[in-house]
Formats: structure tokens, sequence, C-alpha cells
């Protein structure tokens, strides 16, 4: 069985001149983390802020990029080289361009809204047969021009009688101009100040006859929203031909700030900087000579197995733990660590947790033709022709739920919910052993006697895996115990050597009774009762082998309660551990009922409407019951399996690593 990673403690002396490159070097190698919390590098300085140039630049060309409609990057992990002096000079240039697109850009967008609002207000006065001018210099009328609410012009209208004269102007009939004699024009404000009227003046330059301004303000709304375009197609060609240099400028900046916040948050002095880390151990040699040949030989190495770190030794800091396996392993690695990371040092589960997960998804949802739907989904996801957020990681995931799932299909005889299509297959396959029959197993329920006999050897079978499954993390519990050196832990407890034994021998016990006829005798009641004791009162006895004192922590009437517990609790929990994989058939025979349902209504829907039911039927399928089943499988896991040695959890190794953004 294969262990978490063997990782090795790395303490660096590098001088002040090289940590710009050490640190580059150990994010782009991303097989480095960090020991622990990271020095206030401005504390050490006296308080002084210093000023991230390289982050500067990085936000404005994160500006200049938004301004050019230019995708982002999509990319996450960065292995590119930080900025350069070359870069500076490259960014520099574009920003300027840029800059100088977006200060013409923006003043010609303010020009086309100060024409468009001009041609609008110039609108209000279309009706006027008389230069604007002149309604400013009239002797003996006064006039108000301005908006006011709509529904309140009636109003208005009745309250100022023949006083005053309200003229709607434009197609707006908010717009109004009011005209009055001079000895009337106080009483005709208040009644507008009353009628919510705001005065509105006359632009300056609205000077002629209001037919000819408005043809004029048309022109000018035409010839600044062509310039706007021209800019919009510069500004568009500028995009195209520097979108590449944009997206390395993004990355080498992103990478350029990121190392310049690392380096100035370490524990240095004026000349020299520290750090300590964990990298895997077989990484350590070829680590040692490129930092040897990246610094001239200007830095100091030193290696420390985790035995030999005093933080560890004293309980105070875990060693973390890195899983090492290939595309299709590694994809369910985050499946281990969504639930807890395994102890340093301890037996690796995810290749257990790929072969079970794949295994029940199939068993629990049997179909040919569905299964081909997800195996076609990861290949998609593998290839990025699909990309879904963050999920194309586990596009491995999907091809192998959809062979497992295609092969179950197979052998029920299920293809899209039909049972028809695959039979020559499965009269081939039965006719090499014997007579033909299709399907190879049937698992919808029928009229058939051996129907029931079918459902209960599947509900068996399930049951049985339970128990492999079971026995494995129970295995896997006293191998970790074992290396550990917890002696105790190991032997007792309901998850020990003792738990295990009892399980392992009331399960045979069972087989031999129920199919073989066995009579109990005394020693099978001596060897469960035995096992059970230890399983259940064997604290004592594993506090002593642990070394841990006092050996009975409670007194005796407390152990002895304590015993009585977990002996139900030891019953329980193993009776429970076995049951709750009768799920497993249980979805088995749900899946199969539900497409028997799914083809006789597309069966008594016609061509048309049989097709949308199949379409719809199966897509509901594929995507409903198949979250349920892997939320099922996953419980599974997590909670008979990892509960049998998942009892302590490690911490993750997260290696330093740039992403786009410092995400």
């Amino acid at each position: 069985m294969a262990r978490t990673t063997q990782m090795s403690l790395i303490e660096l002396m590098t001088l002040s001149e090289d940590i710009s490159n050490v640190v580059e070097y150990l994010g782009r190698k991303g097989s480095f983390q960090f020991q622990s919390k990271k020095h206030d590098f401005s504390a050490d300085k006296g308080g002084k802020s210093v000023s991230n140039f390289d982050r500067d630049f990085l936000d404005n060309l994160q500006k200049a990029r938004i301004f050019l409609n230019i995708d982002d990057l999509d990319s996450d992990v960065l292995v590119c080289a930080r900025a350069n002096d070359k870069d500076r000079e490259e960014a520099a240039r574009i920003l300027n361009a840029v800059n100088d697109l977006s200060d013409r850009y923006l003043k010609q967008t303010d020009e086309v809204t100060r024409v468009k609002n001009a041609y609008k207000e110039a609108m209000a006065f279309a009706n006027l047969k008389v230069p604007y001018t002149e309604l400013e210099h009239l002797s003996f009328l006064s006039l108000r021009i301005g908006r006011i609410p709509a529904e309140n012009i009636d109003n208005l209208r009745f309250a100022v009688g023949n006083s005053a004269v309200i003229i709607p102007l434009g197609n707006d009939s908010s717009r109004i101009m009011a005209a009055t004699s001079k000895k009337g024009r106080f009483a005709l404000d208040t009644e507008l100040k009353r009628f919510g009227f705001v005065n509105m003046e006359i632009p300056k330059d609205f000077e002629g006859i209001p037919e000819d301004v408005i043809e004029s303000l048309k022109n000018q709304v035409i010839e600044s929203e062509a310039s706007l375009r021209h800019l919009d197609e510069e500004r568009s060609n500028f995009a195209d031909t520097h979108t590449e240099s944009i997206h390395h400028l993004l990355a080498a900046f992103s990478v350029g700030a990121q190392v310049f916040d690392i380096q100035n948050s370490l524990e240095s002095t004026s000349m020299v900087y520290r750090l300590t880390g964990w990298i895997p151990s077989q990484e350590t040699a070829v680590f040692m000579k490129e930092l040897d040949e990246l610094t001239e030989g200007r830095i100091a190495i030193r290696e420390y197995l985790p035995t030999e770190v005093p933080s560890v030794i004293a309980g105070e800091e875990q060693v973390p733990v890195k899983l090492k396996h290939g595309k299709f392993i590694s994809s369910f690695e985050r499946m281990i660590f969504s639930y807890g990371s395994p102890l340093y040092g301890t037996i690796d589960p995810t290749p257990f947790v790929a072969v079970f997960f794949t295994v029940l998804f199939g068993i629990m949802f049997g179909d040919c033709g569905q299964g081909l739907v997800f195996l076609l989904m990861g290949i998609l996801m593998a290839a990025k022709v699909i990309k879904v957020g963050g999920w194309n990681k586990f596009a491995p995931i999907f091809m192998a739920i959809g062979v497992s799932s295609s092969i179950m299909g197979l052998i029920t005889g299920e293809f899209f919910t039909n049972e028809t299509l695959l039979e020559p297959f499965a009269m081939w396959v039965t006719g090499l052993f014997g007579e033909p029959h299709a399907p190879i197993l049937k698992v919808m329920p029928s009229s058939d006697p051996n129907s029931v006999k079918v459902i209960f050897g599947i509900f068996g079978m399930t049951i049985g895996l339970g128990f492999i499954i079971n026995s494995i993390g129970l295995v896997i519990n006293i191998i970790n115990k074992m290396t550990q050196k917890k002696w105790g832990s190991a032997l007792f407890g309901k998850i020990g050597l003792a738990g295990t034994a009892f399980f392992w021998y009331v399960v045979v016990f069972a087989l031999r009774v129920a199919f073989f006829k066995h009579v109990p005798s005394a020693a099978d009641w001596v060897i469960i009762g035995i096992t059970l004791f230890f399983a259940a009162f064997g604290e004592p006895f594993e506090r002593l082998l642990n070394g841990e004192r006092p050996v009975i922590e409670n007194g005796i009437g407390a152990m002895v309660i304590g015993g009585v517990v977990e002996l139900i609790e030891v019953i329980s929990n193993y009776l429970s551990s076995s049951i709750s994989f009768v799920r497993v058939g249980a979805f088995a025979l749900a899946h199969a009922v539900l497409g028997f349902i799914i083809h006789m209504m597309a069966e008594r829907s016609g061509i048309i409407g049989g097709a949308l039911v199949m379409i719809i039927g199966n897509a509901v399928v594929v995507v409903l019951e198949g979250m349920i089943v892997a939320i099922q499988v996953i419980r599974l896991q997590y909670y008979e399996f990892f509960s049998k040695f998942f009892n302590e959890t490690g911490s993750e190794f997260k290696p330093l690593q740039f992403h786009y953004g410092n995400k």
C-alpha cells in the first residue's frame, strides 16, 4: 500500500541580491511550502511602506485590458518569468498609447452626449418659428420655459386661467412654455412653482430659428457619432495587435508583484534572507543543484528529516501531506482533502477511493447509453472542448464512471432505458457459457419467480462489497497505527485488531450458519465474546500499550459504563455499516424501474412524443439521478470507509505557486 510522499524541511540562507530570483524559482517550481507564517518585512524595516511597482503596472494593465475589451487570461497557475526591464518599457509604451486613446475616447463620448442632449433640448422648441434670441427681449410678455410633470399641466392651466398661456413644446408633454404679461409674471411664477415647474435656460449656442438649429445639431450628432465609431475601430485594431503582448505582460507583472510581496514579508537582515519550507524528499537533490546554479553558489542549504524538526517532535507542527498519482487517481484527491488530509506517513487511501467510487457508481447507475454520455463528457472536458469552471480537472472521473456505467448497462441490457437494443450482445455472451438469454443479468422485477432471487442476490452482492470496503478501511487503520507505533490503538478498540476480528468472525460465522448449516459451538461464542470484549472494553489495554497514564482514567465504574456503551456501539456500528450498502442495490433497482417507466411512456406517446419523452427523460436521469447517485457514493465513502481510519487529520501540502491575479 502506497504511503504519503516523504517530505524534508529545507532551510535556505541567501543574499539580498539573489532573493528575487530565489523566490521566483520557488514559485515556478511549485514544490516548496513555507514552514510557518512569514514575517512582516515592513515591521523589520521600521514600518516603512515599500511600493510594489509591478503591482501598479498590473493594475494599470488590467484597466487597459478592460478598456480594450480584451479577454482576461484563461489561466490560474503561472509558470512564466517575472517582468524585466524590457517588459516595463513595453508596458509603459502600451499604457501611454491606451491612455491617449482613452482620453480621446472619453472626450468624444462626452461630446456625443453633449450634442445629443442639445439636440433633444432643441426639439422642445421645434414648433417655434422665431429666433431663440428674440424670446429673451420681449417688451410686453414674460416667458417661462421648462419642465413640469405631465399630469400637472391641466391643473396648471386651470389655475392660471386667462392670465397666462401654457404651450406644450415638442412631442414631450413635460416641456412647456408659459407666457403672461409683465405684470402677471409673479403670479405665474407662484403657480408654476406649486405644480413642480423646473426652469430651463435656453443654451447660448441656440442661435437662429429652431428648425435651423435642430438641423445643425442633427448633423453634429451624426458627425460626433462617426468620430466615436472611428475611435472604436482604432481601439479594436489596437486590441487585435496587442492582445498577445498584454496577456504576456499581465502574467509577467502578476508574477513580479507576487515575488515582491513574498520577498517583502520574509525574515531578513539588510544582507541575508532566511527561508524554511517543506519539499518532497525525492526532489531535494535537484532542488539544491538548481538553486546553487541559480545563485552561482551564493546560497546555504540544509536539509532536515521530519524527525529532526523540533516543532514536529513537540507536536506543534504537522508535516504537510502530499499525494502522488497519475492523472486518473489524482482526480480523486480533492475528494480526500475535502474530508480531511491523511496524517503524514500513513497509507494513501486515494487509489481505494478511485476504485470504490467507480465501481459503486457503475452498479447504481447501470445504463450503457447514459454511461456513454458521461464518457463523452469526460473526453470533451479533458480536451477542453467543454469548459465548466474548475470541473475540467475531474474529466477522468467522468470517463471512469462512464465506462463503469456502460459495462453495468451491458450486463443489465439497458441502453438509454431501452431493454431490447442490447439483446444480441447478451445472447452472444451468454451463449458462450450455456443457454443464450437476454439480458445477462435482469435487474428489473418481473413475474418470473427467479426475479426475486436475483434482486436478493444483488442486495447480497452489495452487502458483500460493503464488507470488503469496510475491511480495507479497518486494515488501513491497523497498519497506520502500527506505523505510528500506537500499538494499543492498533490492537484494541472497535476499529483496532480486536474490533476487526469480531467483525470478520461474526460475518464468517453467519455465512456458515446460513449456507452450510453450521451448528454454533462453544468455541464460536468464546471467540466472539473475547474479540467483542477487547473491542468494547479495550481502552485500559490501549492506554497501557500507548504509554498513557493513568491506565484507568476515571475509575473502574466509569470504565465499566463506558465499556457497556461502547459494546452497544460496536455491534450497532458494524451492523449499520454493513446494511448501509443495501442502498447500492436499492439504487440499482430504482434506476432500472425509472428506465422502464420512461421507456413505457415513450412507447405510448407516438413517434414525436415518444422521442421527446426519451430525450427529456434520459436527460433528467443523467443530470438529476447522476447527481444523487454521486452524492450517495461519496456518503458511503465518507461515513463507512473513511470513518474506519480517518480518526486524525493531517495538513495538506500547499506549495508556493504564482496564481494569476494573486488569487
